[in-house]
C-alpha cells in the first residue's frame, strides 16, 4: 500500500518568522500562515473561515525566510504534516505543523525582494497553475 503525506497551502503570514539556530548552527524558521475560505452561508450571507498552519523551515530555506518574509507576506508552501508531543504539567501536549520543503513568495518584488522561489528538493520551482490537470 502506498502512503502520501503532502500539504500545499497559499496564504499570508500571521506574524514575523521566528528564527533560531540548532547547536550545530543550522537555522530553523517558524511562522504561521492563514488560509481564508470565503463562502455563502445557508442564510445567503457571505462567510469567512480562516485556518491557521504552523510552518517550519530548515537550513538555507530558513535563511531566505529570515531575509524576505514578514507578517502579511503572501506565500505558497509545500511540505508534509508532522505532529510532535511533549508533557507539560503531567498533561500530554500536541502540535501539528507543516514541515516545508518548498515555498514560493507570491508578492511583488517591492514586497518580497528580488528572490521569489526556493526549493530544497531541486532547483525547479513548484508547478505553475497552467500545468495543473484541473
Amino acid at each position: 500500500m502506498a502512503h502520501l503525506n503532502k500539504v500545499m497551502i497559499i496564504g499570508n503570514l500571521g506574524r514575523d518568522p521566528e528564527i533560531r539556530a540548532t547547536p550545530s548552527g543550522q537555522k530553523v524558521a517558524n511562522f504561521s500562515v492563514a488560509c481564508t475560505e470565503k463562502y455563502k452561508g445557508k442564510d445567503g450571507n457571505r462567510q469567512e473561515r480562516t485556518e491557521w498552519f504552523n510552518c517550519q523551515v530548515w537550513g538555507s530555506q530558513a535563511e531566505v525566510v529570515e531575509r524576505y518574509l514578514k507578517k502579511g507576506s503572501s506565500v505558497y508552501c509545500e511540505g508534509r504534516l508532522q505532529t510532535r508531543s511533549w508533557d507539560k504539567d503531567g498533561q500530554k501536549q500536541y502540535r501539528t505543523e507543516m514541515i516545508v520543503n518548498a515555498f514560493q513568495m507570491l508578492g511583488g518584488r517591492q514586497e518580497q525582494g528580488s528572490q521569489n522561489t526556493h526549493n530544497t528538493q531541486n532547483d525547479s520551482p513548484p508547478p505553475m497553475d497552467d500545468e495543473l490537470p484541473f
